[in-house]
């Protein structure tokens, strides 16, 4: 739900914001995402990381 409307690319940052918590746990909300399959990593370096949703 909280990708309805979002535009751009999801960065750690990003998601903190969304929710409203530290980048540390946005990291790791992120990393739990991947590991269920929900996000992947997108193709630029480690400073520019973002990620991206897996379509069904």
């Amino acid at each position: 739900m909280l990708w309805d409307g979002f535009e751009g690319k999801l960065t750690t940052t990003k998601w903190a914001k969304i929710c409203k918590t530290s980048q540390a746990t946005a990291l790791r909300d992120i990393n739990d995402l991947i590991e269920k399959g929900i996000l992947v990593k997108g193709e630029e370096g480690s400073k520019n990381t973002n990620y991206i949703l897996v379509e069904n």
